[in-house]
């Protein structure tokens, strides 16, 4: 059976980090093109970053480039978001996902394109 488990997630303050780890079973994550979404309450999920299945290039939500960094460890079949400079705005439950489609940053966007999901980590920022 397939399936992912994030963790990771928690409470803390504004400015602070975290670190999520999303950990496949079932399949192998080299083979495939994987992402971080959130959804916070009361609003649509979104996407946060995604990352090629060869880890050469990724793509950000404007909302957290340059705070965020999406990496994966093929090797340990787990998919990493480390999230910097935490903000209230990112209070979110956040997911790891896996596409069957080919990369692009397009993908950000198109959450339905993603078929494998986790069951979610909860993200709180306070400030």
């Amino acid at each position: 059976q397939v399936h992912m488990v994030e963790s990771g997630g928690g409470s803390v303050q504004a400015g602070g980090s975290l670190r999520l780890s999303c950990v496949a079973s079932g399949y192998m994550v080299r083979n495939y093109n994987m992402g971080w979404f959130r959804q916070a309450p009361g609003k649509e999920r979104e996407g946060t970053a995604i990352i090629r299945h060869d880890g050469g290039t990724s793509a950000y939500a404007d909302s957290v480039k340059g705070r965020f960094t999406i990496s994966r460890d093929n090797a340990k079949n787990t998919l990493y978001l480390q999230m910097n400079s935490l903000k209230p705005e990112d209070t979110a439950i956040y997911y790891c996902a896996r596409t069957d489609y080919a990369y692009t940053s397009d993908l950000l966007s198109w959450p339905g394109r993603f078929g494998v999901w986790g069951q979610g980590t909860q993200v709180t920022v306070s400030s």
